[in-house]
């Protein structure tokens, strides 16, 4: 996924039992750790860091809150 990059919120795709994450959980991505391999900081409403780990970038979806582009 190229789209990715430092500070790009993302999503789950599947559950990550062992960190105590399910598909969906909200995410940013905090670092590039090789080709396609990102840490992701999970944090809650207070901005406190609930989880952080090393996640593949298939495994994730980017989050968009503004278009694209412009609507036509």
């Amino acid at each position: 996924m190229a789209d990715l990059e430092l500070l790009s919120v993302v999503a789950l795709t599947h559950d990550v039992p062992e960190a105590g994450l399910v598909r969906g959980q909200v995410g940013t991505v905090v670092e590039v750790l090789g080709p396609e391999v990102f840490e992701v900081e999970f944090s809650d409403d207070n901005g406190r860091t609930y989880a952080s780990l090393a996640i593949k970038a298939h495994e994730l979806l980017r989050l968009h809150y503004e278009p694209l582009h412009e609507a036509a």
